[in-house]
Formats: C-alpha cells, structure tokens, sequence
C-alpha cells in the first residue's frame, strides 16, 4: 500500500482538501484550529484551512481529547479514526470526494518549541478589546464603527501614542473634547488607561464555545500572543 493512503484509498495531499463543493466548505475551512508547540503550550489560532496543510506535510498532528482522554493522530490515522467516529455536526466535518473527516481542534506542532513574545500590540483591535468597545468618556457601549481613539493628552500638547495615554472614545465626545485636555472640556475618564497584561489571543476573539473547548490546554502561566489589526 502507498504510505500516502489509508485504508480508504484517499490519497492525502494538500490538494485534496480542497476538493470540496458544499456551499459551507469555505466556512469550514475557515473555523479557528488551537496550535500548540511540541512542548503542549498554546502558541497561536489559525484557519482549519492551514491546520489540514500542516498536518499533510507532516508538520503536525491531531489531538483528539474527551474527559481525560488525549489522543494524538497523524493525518492518515486521523482519516480512519473519522470514519469509525463519524461528526454529527455539519460545521464538524470536511468531505473529500471519496470520504469524510472529522474537523481537527488542536493540533500539535512536531518540532516548533519557542513561545510567542509577551508583549501586546497597540492597536485599534485591542484598545477596543480592553476598553469593553465602551465611550471612556460617557460610559456608554458602541458598535466598533461609531468609536474612535482619543490621546487623553492630546499630540500637541506633547501626549505620545501609548497604552497610557490612548482610550475608545464615541464620536460625540471626541468631538466635545476635541484638542483639548479632559479637565479643559469639563470631561472625566471612567478608568484610568493602563497597558493591559498580557493574555492569550483567545480571551480576545473568540466565543465561548472556543473557550470550553480549549481550557485543557490554555496555560495562563505561558503563553500569549501579539494580535494584529
């Protein structure tokens, strides 16, 4: 037998998974896969899309956990363990021409062991995550759209671009404060801007369901991830 194909006959190529017609295959494809080092630490979140690309290039391996139970699969195995252990949910399942797999959740990198820098990016993405997309001016929650970010000490009143000095503002209140001081606009903050510590990606962008999934190898203690706008 090709130690390229399992039991089925599937010939396992980075091709293959895109061979797909449903109409929810590019949402699929598109769901969030947890990556851990080959220590077990989270290191990142990427599209199923590149997760299966891994795992064709051997780069990576499946791990499949229930209760207490972890399990780790190479691609081919991870084929064959789909078929006796069919999804039941539709977004759980990625379809070939010739069979079905189970979409993976977590996978294992084979030889990458370094941990992401602990640092966290100032941008618009996470000044919003921070802030709660909350006015810090009139306390009030807005749609993403209607916030902008205020310098608290304006630029020319030599205020620098930092966490520090950086809050969401509603477009109202930014246009009241306008170039001047809070106290110069009659205006108070509701929180004092701070540098946020840091704290994995997952805490920021994805749902709850995420979240569950995940907590067995979510590692507070370790891990973080510098998120991009």
């Amino acid at each position: 037998m090709n130690p390229h194909t399992n039991v089925t006959g599937l010939k396992l190529t980075d091709r293959v998974m895109y061979r797909l017609t449903p109409p929810h295959m590019e949402a699929v494809l598109d769901q969030p896969v947890l990556v851990l080092n080959r220590l077990w630490q989270a290191v990142n979140v990427i599209g199923a899309r590149r997760a299966f690309a891994l795992l064709s290039n051997g780069h990576a391996s499946v791990i499949h956990h229930q209760e207490d139970d972890f399990r780790v699969f190479n691609l081919l195995d991870w084929v064959d363990f789909s078929l006796s252990n069919p999804p039941l949910e539709l977004m759980d399942q990625v379809r070939t021409p010739r069979t079905l797999i189970r979409l993976p959740r977590v996978i294992l990198l084979a030889h990458f062991d370094r941990l992401p820098c602990k640092e966290l990016k100032l941008t618009r993405t996470n000044v919003f995550e921070r802030d709660k997309e909350t006015c810090q001016y009139c306390g009030r929650a807005f749609k993403r759209e209607e916030l902008n970010l205020d310098h608290v000490i304006p630029r020319d009143h030599g205020g620098k671009t930092t966490w520090e000095n950086i809050v969401c503002s509603c477009i109202k209140c930014n246009s009241r404060k306008a170039n001047r001081l809070p106290h110069q606009a009659n205006m108070r903050l509701i929180h004092k801007p701070v540098r946020p510590k840091w704290r994995p990606v997952i805490t920021l962008v994805l749902g709850h369901k995420e979240r569950e999934r995940w907590k067995d190898f979510l590692d507070l203690a370790y891990w973080n991830v510098e998120l991009e706008d």
